[in-house]
């Protein structure tokens, strides 16, 4: 994969396995080597930026890559039947997803200082940031939300820093609700891999954490 978006970068996209002989050899089944989950822009089709063909990746993708009961059935999936040995989580620079989690969130935290009558009342509330953005009713505060929020507690409050920490939200949240894909790890039958594609050079960063 990493060869394949060092292609794309490049200029030098192959595009494989896109004619006809592999589309009718496809037919009966499919064996794809990977699973990405990746966020729903436009600007970030995995198959293009990885230089992948058909029946390559099993793609799943929303807004910010944030995850439900059906994006993580759609893992259970690739990872049980399909038999994948890697999971990428892909975020990307200028995620839209993570602007309006930082804007909610911004607006969540004045709501608590507007409600505090003094600077004690008002850490007491902070205290309980955590809670609230578990149990809002905006998605995107529950999983977005919550990721901006670790990172400015790190003091790595740029959208850069944003976008490697949700990667790594995600990537809890999904070994954290999934037993399928928690097994699939402790057997060493799945690996999961955090990266983050960067707009403007076209490359895929792989994030360590």
């Amino acid at each position: 994969m990493l060869q394949g978006n060092k292609r794309f970068a490049e200029g030098k996209a192959e595009h494989p396995w896109q004619d006809k002989e592999t589309r009718n050899m496809l037919t009966d089944g499919q064996k794809p080597d990977a699973a990405v989950l990746a966020c729903a822009d436009s600007r970030v089709p995995p198959e293009i930026i990885f230089d992948q063909g058909l029946g390559d990746l099993f793609t799943v993708r929303t807004a910010g890559q944030m995850i439900d009961d059906a994006v993580i059935a759609s893992l259970e999936y690739a990872v049980k039947k399909l038999h994948v040995s890697l999971l990428c989580v892909l975020g990307h620079g200028r995620c839209g997803a993570l602007q309006m989690a930082e804007r909610e969130l911004n607006d969540l935290i004045h709501a608590i200082t507007a409600e505090a009558d003094d600077s004690l009342e008002t850490a007491d509330l902070m205290d309980s940031l955590d809670e609230r953005l578990a149990q809002s009713d905006s998605i995107v505060l529950r999983q977005a939300g919550i990721s901006v929020w670790q990172a400015r507690q790190a003091e790595a409050d740029c959208l850069d820093d944003i976008e490697r920490v949700h990667v790594a939200h995600t990537i809890e949240m999904l070994v954290e609700h999934s037993e399928i894909i928690r097994q699939a790890l402790a057997s060493e039958q799945l690996m999961i891999v955090g990266a983050r594609y960067q707009l403007d050079t076209g490359r895929v960063e792989v994030l360590s954490f």
